[in-house]
C-alpha cells in the first residue's frame, strides 16, 4: 500500500487562522510518500527517510503498540507510537491482525523546511487506518487543520473554521505575477506550538483580527497587480506585527530590501514569501539565506 501526502504553506491568515479567519493555504509539490507493506513478524518495523534517502529515524513497535523495542529513548517514537494509538482508538480494526507491517515513509523535502513533516505523517496515517484526518491531527498535535486540507488538495485552497469544522473552497488564486514570487527559507525551523502558545495570550480583539485577516485573504485571492498584492502583503504584515507584538520579518532582517517580504506560517522561521525578479535569489544568498524558491516550483 502507498499513501501520499502533499507539503503546505500559509500565504494569509497565520495564527488568526485558529480563530476563524478565512486564510489562503497552498498545498506545495514537495511531501511525503508512505509505504506499508505485511510482513510475517508481529511488530511494525518503521524507517523514515530524508529526502537524500538516508534514515533520520527508525524504530520497532509490537503489534499492540504496548511495547517500543527499538528507538524507545527517541522522543519521536513516543509521539508516532500516541498517534498509532489513536488512530485505532477511532478505528478498532485498525492493526487487528495477527501478522505485522515493514512502514517506510520518505520525505521529499528537507526537515528543517517546515513544509509539514508531522501533517504528512498524519495524514498518510489517517489514509492507512481509514479514519479522518482532521479528528486524527486534533487528538495528536492539535492546530486549525489547514496543513491537513492541503495534504490532500492539489490546488490552492480558501481555508477557515467555522464552529471548530474546517470550510475548505477551491482558490482561484493564480496571479499572473507569479513569476515575480519567491520563497525563501530562513535557515530556522520554528516550533509552530509554542508560537501558537504565545499568541493564544496575546490579549487582543481577536473578532477585529479575523475581520482584517478575512478581508485581506479576499483582496489577495483577487488581485493581479504586482503593485497592490505588495501593498496588501505589507498591510497583512503590519496587523500581525500589531496582534504578535513582534516586528516585521523585512524590517528585521531585510530593511534594504526592494520588493515586498511576508512571513508565512510561525513567524521567525520557516519559509518567507518575497516579491522580486531574477537578481532576488542573488540578494538573499548574499545575507546566508542559500535557499530560494520560485512559485512555480514550490506550489501546486
Amino acid at each position: 500500500m502507498e499513501f501520499y501526502s502533499n507539503g503546505k504553506l500559509l500565504l494569509t491568515g497565520e495564527y488568526a487562522v485558529l480563530d476563524g479567519a478565512l486564510s489562503l493555504a497552498m498545498p506545495t509539490k514537495y511531501g511525503q510518500l508512505m509505504t506499508v507493506n505485511a510482513i510475517k513478524e508481529p511488530q511494525i518495523i518503521w524507517k523514515s527517510f530524508d529526502e537524500k534517502g538516508r534514515i533520520w529515524y527508525e524504530a520497532v513497535f509490537s503489534l499492540g503498540l504496548k511495547e517500543i523495542t527499538i528507538g524507545m529513548a527517541n522522543p519521536i517514537s513516543q509521539t508516532l507510537a500516541g498517534i498509532l494509538r489513536e488512530a485505532k482508538k477511532m478505528n478498532p480494526d485498525f492493526l487487528l491482525e495477527e501478522t505485522g507491517y515493514s512502514v517506510m515513509a520518505k520525505l521529499d523535502f528537507p526537515i528543517n523546511w517546515g513544509l509539514g513533516t508531522s501533517s504528512t505523517l498524519v495524514n498518510n496515517i489517517a489514509q492507512w487506518a481509514g479514519i479522518d484526518a482532521f479528528q486524527l491531527l486534533k487528538s495528536s498535535f492539535g492546530g486549525s487543520g489547514y496543513d491537513i486540507a492541503c495534504a490532500q488538495n492539489d490546488h490552492p485552497i480558501s481555508y477557515r473554521l467555522k464552529e471548530d469544522t474546517p470550510q475548505i473552497e477551491k482558490s482561484e488564486f493564480d496571479p499572473s505575477f507569479k513569476n515575480s514570487l519567491y520563497f525563501v527559507h530562513l535557515n530556522e525551523k520554528q516550533n509552530s506550538r509554542e508560537e501558537i502558545k504565545r499568541y493564544s495570550k496575546r490579549d487582543i480583539d481577536k473578532i477585529e483580527l479575523i475581520e482584517k485577516v478575512s478581508a485581506l485573504t479576499n483582496k489577495i485571492v483577487e488581485c493581479d497587480n504586482l503593485n497592490e498584492f505588495e501593498m496588501l502583503l505589507k498591510e497583512h504584515e503590519a496587523i500581525l506585527s500589531n496582534a504578535l507584538n513582534q516586528p516585521p520579518i523585512k524590517e528585521s532582517h531585510f530593511k534594504d530590501f526592494n520588493g515586498a517580504i511576508k512571513s508565512l506560517g510561525a513567524w521567525g522561521g520557516d519559509f518567507i514569501l518575497a516579491t522580486g525578479n531574477e537578481e532576488t535569489p542573488d540578494y538573499f544568498k548574499k545575507k546566508g539565506y542559500g535557499t530560494t524558491i520560485r512559485y512555480e516550483d514550490m506550489i501546486l
